[in-house]
């Protein structure tokens, strides 16, 4: 089956990229040994490992563990056959460790059986396991069957492998003394699949990947033939020709285990409670450096979330965040000239991370004195509005302050006025996610997260509201809150909020791109989507009373951002974001997953004078 070109370079950029065997670089295969295992964990279950040990090593040379563990394939598989490349970054790998990759229960050549965010366990019994134990169990069997390691193991990885290392840490083993999770996922109700709850449409391509068990050891993806197919370059058409959620899941994946996990639970339910991570992050005691995208369109919340818990529980870890101005995992690859979609933020921004922090932060924790600090800052955040990195000795720094800019007749105001806006919400014709219609043919969306948002201003189903222009620079560090007092003449709605930046009429690039109007140019900075039916309860779904004044209050995650002297500050509202994110009806439903057309339901919005949104600004 042919799958589109783009979809094919995502995909495997996500899925941590199978290591081709065509080498140009034979450094690899000349500095290191290769071996596989079965590794048994204490149920039984043999997780299937390969390990490569630098060929320099003795009992006067020792070597740390430096590990991956990931459910997106250790190919190459075969010890005669070679990665390109080990760990994180290539000066880890001219440094050398024993370097680990291991595939998790119930993928690849590994046994067991696969599960999505594995819920963590009580362990009462041999048999009660969970990513956590595993983790524990590889680890031991490494110190005791790798002869001439320096009793010392360290971890990483980035998307789903940045859960792995997120949840390994709580193994608690004691020779682990670094762990890096990389735009890990930390609660699934609001990374990756869904934002408070909201299906990201988006993701619809992916399920092949997540949601089809094997039946054997496999060596390739098993999975490839249930992709769906791409139909146009115009991806809208796609979606338009789909229909609604409940028809796309029928016609693609009703057979597909994950997406009837997330079509039968609608509510933050058992289900999804245990799948989150944040409550069990507790007495962490050793490093934990936490990597994230400003721009990561998939796991943003994640490593902000993981972070902001640690620094709560585990006053003990020595607990460092890196947040950059990076897509998903973006980090791991140089560009040389630093763009996110259309934006440059900067040159070798990549190599900087690799070479300054995060070689830094693994040499002296798995090489050096664990139990001195490796001088790195606390929070190393870089400003994409000013576009410089910024060090801050707590995050949010302590020199934030909260500030609410109220939404006024189109304004953005010191004080909260009377009154309201309105625009009419119509399900069957939905503000657009974006104006490249190419992209809605992509594996993830990646490029809407700094977009241009002038194709959304001026749509009757859009409120904008803009500062004046800004005579002097406001710098954004910290959580942002929008606190929304709303109307609708229906029983339920969603509110997508978008923060965005209004670049000067005469702007200037440093660098650009070919094509592209930068005057003007309205970049999203944050945004993010409420349903109005979960603002008391996630685990209950609430209807709206039609026409009765509510508070919809909600989290747009984090941002670093300088507004520039000259710019202007906008918020964009709406209650569609299509095909981004799945439509709500906008009548309540139980189960608003399964909404027909018949289901939908036009409505007349109220967002009210007093309406506002938080943020924190640097004084």
């Amino acid at each position: 089956m042919k799958i589109h070109i783009s979809i094919l370079f995502i995909f495997f950029f996500i899925l941590e990229r199978a290591q081709s065997t065509e080498q140009k670089d034979t450094f690899v295969k000349d500095n290191f040994t290769k071996k596989e295992f079965y590794i048994p964990m204490r149920d039984g279950v043999k997780l299937f490992t390969a390990i490569y040990v630098p060929k320099d090593i003795s009992n006067k040379n020792k070597y740390p563990f430096l590990m991956q563990r990931t459910c997106y394939s250790i190919a190459p598989y075969g010890e005669t056959e070679y990665r390109a490349k080990l760990g994180p970054n290539k000066f880890l790998m001219k440094d050398k460790y024993i370097f680990v990759f291991q595939d998790v229960r119930g993928r690849y050549m590994s046994e067991g059986t696969f599960t999505n965010m594995t819920p963590q366990v009580d362990r009462k019994t041999k048999k009660d396991v969970d990513e956590s134990t595993d983790t524990y169990d590889t680890i031991e069997w490494l110190l005791k069957n790798v002869k001439d390691n320096n009793g010392k193991a360290g971890q990483y990885g980035t998307s789903y492998p940045g859960f792995y290392t997120a949840v390994g840490i709580l193994a608690q083993h004691p020779a682990l003394v670094a762990s890096s999770p990389q735009a890990p996922i930390s609660d699934f109700w609001n990374d990756d699949f869904l934002h408070n709850g909201r299906f990201m449409l988006g993701y619809f391509r992916t399920f092949p990947v997540f949601g089809i068990q094997k039946t054997k050891p496999e060596n390739k993806a098993w999975y490839m033939d249930t992709f769906v197919k791409q139909t146009s370059e115009d991806g809208l058409k796609f979606y338009r020709d789909m229909g609604t959620l409940k028809d796309g899941y029928e016609k693609y994946y009703k057979d597909n285990f994950f997406m009837t996990e997330i079509m039968n639970h609608p509510n933050y339910d058992e289900y999804w409670q245990k799948r989150n991570l944040l409550p069990h992050l507790k007495n962490v005691n050793h490093a934990v450096m936490t990597v994230g995208g400003w721009f990561d369109a998939e796991d943003l919340s994640g490593p902000l979330n993981i972070y902001k818990t640690i620094e709560k529980t585990s006053p003990k870890a020595k607990n460092t965040i890196v947040m950059g101005p990076f897509s998903h995992g973006a980090w791991a690859q140089e560009q040389g000239k630093h763009f996110h979609n259309q934006i440059y933020f900067g040159d070798s921004i990549a190599t900087y991370y690799q070479k300054n922090i995060e070689t830094k932060f693994f040499n002296h924790y798995l090489k050096g004195n664990t139990k001195e600090d490796a001088g790195l800052p606390e929070a190393l955040m870089y400003d994409t509005g000013s576009k410089e990195w910024r060090e801050f000795a707590s995050y949010p720094p302590n020199n934030a302050q909260k500030v609410n800019f109220y939404l006024t007749d189109g304004t953005l105001k010191n004080s909260a006025g009377q009154g309201f806006s309105e625009y009419y919400s119509d399900p069957n014709n939905p503000v657009l996610s974006s104006d490249n219609l190419k992209d809605f043919n992509g594996f993830t969306p990646k490029n809407y997260m700094s977009e241009d948002q002038r194709f959304a201003v001026g749509r009757p189903d859009v409120l904008t509201f803009t500062t004046d222009i800004l005579t002097e620079d406001m710098s954004f560090a910290g959580e942002i809150m929008a606190k929304l007092n709303i109307a609708t003449t229906s029983t339920d709605a969603d509110f997508a909020v978008k923060l965005i930046d209004v670049y000067p009429e005469d702007f200037k690039p440093q660098e650009k791109k070919d094509g592209v109007i930068y005057p003007n140019y309205h970049q999203m900075v944050r945004s993010e989507i409420m349903p109005a039916r979960f603002r008391n309860s996630r685990e209950k779904g609430e209807a709206l009373v039609p026409n009765q004044k509510t508070a919809v209050n909600f989290r747009l995650q984090d941002v670093m951002h300088t507004f520039k002297k000259g710019h202007r500050i906008q918020i964009q509202i709406s209650s569609t974001w299509w095909p981004l994110f799945a439509i709500n009806p906008q009548k309540f439903m139980e189960n608003p997953n399964f909404a027909t057309k018949a289901d939908y339901t036009k409505a007349f919005i109220k967002v009210y004078n007093d309406s506002s949104i938080e943020a924190e600004v640097l004084k």
